[in-house]
């Protein structure tokens, strides 16, 4: 429960990949948390996007202060609309604070410009220190 409501009252976390090479990759990012998966809106060239897709062993820290969650766990990539479109709704939303936020053709374009995809994270372990 404690873990639970630490990630919904954040949004911002490091995010940790694997590079080719097997050293670490960080990347500085916005997420949405539904009780089940930590949703990540992350364009398709980027290196979190290629290294979780090659090695889907991933983690997350979110910190507040000296307080921090760390979270390790799988990521799935979702390249295809309609589930990449409404998955980056609800990240966006979460980053913008704008629950109406309406997925159509023009929000899907915008997309698709940008190269946009999402990543679905199943925590495996998860630990909070204080």
């Amino acid at each position: 429960a404690e873990q639970d409501a630490f990630l919904r009252e954040h949004r911002i976390a490091a995010f940790a990949t694997g590079r080719k090479d097997g050293s670490p990759q960080l990347s500085h990012v916005v997420y949405d948390w539904d009780g089940e998966h930590i949703l990540l809106s992350v364009k398709s060239y980027t290196a979190k996007w290629n290294n979780a897709l090659r090695q889907p062993r991933v983690a997350l820290l979110i910190h507040d202060g000296r307080k921090q969650l760390v979270i390790y766990g799988r990521a799935e990539g979702i390249a295809d609309d309609p589930e990449r479109a409404e998955l980056t709704a609800r990240v966006f939303r979460k980053l913008t604070g704008n629950p109406d936020m309406v997925v159509d053709d023009a929000f899907i374009a915008g997309l698709d410009e940008q190269k946009r995809t999402v990543l679905r994270i199943t925590p495996e372990k998860a630990s909070i220190n204080d």
